[in-house]
């Protein structure tokens, strides 16, 4: 990369002053007119040099401007202030630049910094029983754009879902689904026709009231969820069967929706067993210990805050199903890397996760990674699964869907329930992936879905709009040719070049919101090239160029978007 070329030259320019092993690291300004990048090092290292920040500046560039014959790849060097050093990249550089962009197309972006590396990512986990509500969406997209985001750095990845297919909540559902009407099934009823994911939805509902306010229901509850665990009772065994194959047929709908497909789904049915063995075995090697007829992790020993991880039923607990989930995902791959997302209130819990399993798994120390994510609200304010009253994941698609429909109701599209449904899912994700993982997000379905401005309807736009350009350009038989009659740099340029770099920083500090501001930026210029130029015109010499990078945008804005998890439509 041109960035490593640039601190390679800085380092030996400081070497000739003495500095050992000198530490460079080049930014881009925050305005593009001071420059492509900047360096700080001369403010870094005066004081050990006993120079003036800008003396030593300057004579560092004197150093580069006497080998910069050597490298065709800089116009000007310049300081400013106190001694910053500014780098002004040349239109040849630019120029090529675009030439490398149309010759790699779908691989633009791409490198090999993960190569060679095994990395699982677990992401979305949705409880069968349950709705899948808003928060397993944005799992799902920070999820999946992390996983891409990785993914592009080379590694051989595996993406792994994680359903509680037991506990509490299934025994309440279970619970409602016997007891209350209209719910109560019969053997008929509870046939994949007639069992539907609004009815699990209203039993857990009830189920999850009557465990609060009725003890006699609740002592009911309890029963039936140990006979869950034992598969003890046909009738039971029936319903819990017929309600996990209609969830998880639901989950798989809303993934492909979503652009999302699993290598592996586990469950805590198998991971809680797995779980309670490991526990029992540390147990007799003193790193757990019973507390209360109960197993804990000690705060003391932890050096965090005790936990359960056998309950005084003798049932595994959800610290010791994620030690046996950890396993299970040991022994599907032998990863070098295993990433959890979850809600960032979950955040402290996976520290005594993480801390557990470097007792219980020592080799695997230091490879058992976290990464948390906000929670999205709506004007309605939080939203819990246990009222009954929110609104599940689907539906809200649904409510996007239906608005990007209104919004394109006087254009001439083909497919447009797709096109609405593409729209949809770019302006739910980009809405959630613009925010830093762990932050929360407020959620607009007026500015999320808008055409112009800051979201994924925008990118989606300014990515059709320079295919459409490129379409025109083939009709009019001008071929693009990454050779410019014009020796000015435009902004669009000046971004291009940047995409392998902040694709790698996003993928290396999981930080997708990275990309997409990139993206935005990048709309934005190409956009206001678009209304400035005449881009397709036979009689402008340098319309093959603008053509060039018309299409460079394109492959970059696609691209890019692809790695949010965004798909770009044929039309808009």
């Amino acid at each position: 990369m041109i960035k490593e070329k640039l601190e390679n030259l800085i380092k030996r320019a400081l070497e000739d002053f003495g500095v050992e092993n000198p530490k460079v690291e080049l930014e881009h300004p925050a305005e593009i007119s001071h420059g492509d990048f900047s360096s700080n090092v001369s403010l870094l290292y005066a004081k050990d040099l006993g120079k003036n920040p800008r003396e030593l500046a300057e004579k560092i560039v004197s150093i580069l401007r006497r080998t910069q014959g050597d490298f065709d790849f800089l116009q000007k060097i310049e300081i400013a202030g106190p001694g910053f050093i500014n780098f002004y990249l040349s239109k040849d550089f630019f120029i090529s630049s675009t030439k490398e962009i149309l010759k790699e197309k779908k691989d633009f972006g791409l490198n090999k910094n993960l190569v060679g590396q095994k990395i699982i990512i677990e992401y979305t986990q949705p409880n069968p029983f349950k709705v899948f509500h808003i928060g397993h969406l944005v799992n799902n997209i920070v999820g999946e754009a992390v996983s891409r985001l990785i993914e592009a750095e080379g590694p051989k990845l595996k993406r792994a879902t994680y359903h509680g297919d037991v506990g509490l909540h299934v025994a309440k559902v279970v619970w409602a689904l016997i007891n209350q009407q209209p719910l109560q099934p019969t053997t008929s009823t509870t046939s994949s026709q007639q069992l539907t994911i609004e009815i699990l939805g209203k039993a857990y509902a009830e189920g999850d009231r009557a465990y609060e306010a009725d003890e006699a229901a609740r002592k009911e509850i309890v029963e039936i969820n140990k006979k869950i665990y034992e598969q003890s009772d046909p009738e039971i065994n029936e319903i819990y069967k017929k309600g996990l194959e209609l969830s998880l047929s639901h989950f798989k709908k809303i993934y492909t929706r979503l652009g999302s497909k699993f290598d592996a789904s586990f469950f805590e049915s198998e991971a809680g067993e797995v779980g309670r063995k490991l526990v029992a075995k540390f147990l007799a090697e003193g790193m757990f210990e019973k507390s209360e007829n109960a197993i804990i992790l000690s705060g003391e020993k932890s050096g965090l805050h005790t936990r359960v991880f056998i309950n005084s039923e003798g049932l595994p607990t959800y610290e010791a199903k994620d030690l046996g989930l950890i396993e299970l995902k040991r022994k599907f791959f032998k990863f070098d890397r295993s990433i959890t997302v979850t809600d960032v209130e979950q955040s402290e819990y996976y520290k005594v996760v993480v801390k557990a399993s470097e007792f219980v798994f020592p080799k695997l120390k230091g490879k058992i990674e976290h990464l948390s994510h906000g929670r999205l609200r709506l004007s309605e304010g939080r939203m819990s699964s246990r009222t009954g009253n929110i609104i599940g994941g689907e539906e809200l698609l649904n409510q996007l869907h239906n608005l990007a429909l209104q919004k394109m109701a006087e254009r001439e599209i083909e497919n447009k329930e797709d096109v609405a449904d593409k729209v949809a899912v770019a302006a739910l994700k980009y809405s959630i992936l613009k925010q830093a993982p762990g932050k929360n997000i407020v959620f607009d379905f007026e500015k999320s879905l808008s055409f112009e401005g800051d979201s994924g309807p925008y990118l989606q736009y300014s990515a059709v709009r320079a295919k459409s350009v490129l379409e025109k350009a083939g009709q009019e038989k001008i071929k693009p040719s990454a050779n410019s009659e014009s020796t000015e740099i435009n902004n669009v340029e000046r971004l291009l070049y940047k995409f392998p770099e902040v694709v790698e920083e996003a993928a290396k500090e999981f930080a997708p919101q990275k990309l997409a501001t990139y993206l935005i930026e990048l709309a934005g210029e190409f956009n206001g090239f678009y209304a400035k130029e005449k881009i397709v015109d036979k009689t402008d010499k340098n319309s093959p160029y603008k053509i060039a990078l018309t299409e460079a945008v394109f492959i970059t804005l696609q691209n890019g978007l692809w790695l949010l998890g965004i798909e770009v439509p044929e039309k808009m």
